[in-house]
């Protein structure tokens, strides 16, 4: 190997290194006693390692008033964010393939106007929001929050799905047209089954937004339906006569871990997507 090459992996590893760190010095944590913390280093290897850590973090930790845990939170999570993915992604698929193959005068300005809701800021959106969820009766409940992650990610999503069939040829829909195809016949049975790669992208980005979204969490939640972000403020919030550290730690890497076990397994899929025309057009 040549010298350049060397040094090249040599400095990669380092970095990779420095990023990983955090995460060492939190799993270590999370696996230590109270007494292992106070006596020893923040870089050393548990020596007597155990998850009493991770099973008070998620069955018995204090939350505020309530003291059981991230359970409850981790299971808001997902009832949120499985549906909220999966209706995004689909109404962005639709709308991608309305606005790339099926164009209608005033289609392009419409595709722009959704671009905004890109760029701004979701602080603009939490007063309306919160009045339509009170005119639906969908307030401080799960359903609500499932409609706000919807409609905050659709044009992202849209984004997504409009670049990538841009640049799929129009040819493949003439000839369905021709061939007697219609809307949804060449949707399902011609487009669809060449966005793997964009779904894949979407998938995770919506997942990793909707999951570690706080913000919506606080304001659109009520008592029975915040979601783990919330859970985890409140926990690391909660004063006690003992900081316990290594429940901190254990909590965070609870609320981190479904997003860190999506992109081990699809992360290398997910850059495919982008490679693929996630981002072109």
């Amino acid at each position: 190997m040549r010298a350049s090459r060397i040094l090249l992996f040599v400095a990669l590893g380092l970095l990779a290194l420095f990023f990983l760190t955090p995460l060492y010095v939190m799993l270590a944590t999370s696996l230590k006693s109270m007494d292992e913390l106070r006596e020893g280093s923040l870089l050393a290897l548990p020596q007597a390692p155990g998850f009493a850590a991770w099973a008070k973090a998620w069955s018995s930790a204090c939350t505020g008033t309530d003291c059981g845990g991230l359970q409850p939170f981790f299971a808001n999570s997902m009832l949120m964010v499985v549906p909220a993915v999966v209706i995004s992604t689909a109404l962005g698929a639709l709308n991608g393939y309305v606005l790339s193959k099926w164009r209608f005068r005033g289609s392009e300005l419409l595709f722009a106007l959704m671009l905004f809701g890109v760029f701004m800021p979701m602080q603009v959106v939490l007063l309306p929001m919160s009045q339509v969820l009170g005119w639906l009766g969908m307030a401080s409940s799960i359903g609500g929050l499932i409609l706000v992650h919807v409609i905050a990610g659709l044009p992202g999503t849209t984004l997504f799905f409009r670049n990538y069939y841009a640049g799929l040829p129009d040819e493949l829909v003439r000839a369905a047209k021709l061939d007697g195809a219609g809307f949804w016949q060449i949707f399902w049975r011609i487009v669809l089954p060449l966005s793997t790669p964009i779904l894949v992208v979407t998938l995770i980005w919506q997942f990793t937004n909707i999951w570690n979204d706080f913000l919506y969490g606080v304001v659109f939640s009520g008592a029975d339906s915040k979601p783990i972000t919330v859970g985890l403020n409140n926990l690391a919030n909660t004063s006690s006569s003992v900081k316990e550290y290594n429940v901190d730690m254990a909590a965070a890497l609870i609320a981190a871990l479904p997003t860190l076990i999506v992109y081990v397994l699809a992360g290398k899929y997910f850059v495919r997507g982008l490679t693929a025309g996630a981002v072109k057009g």
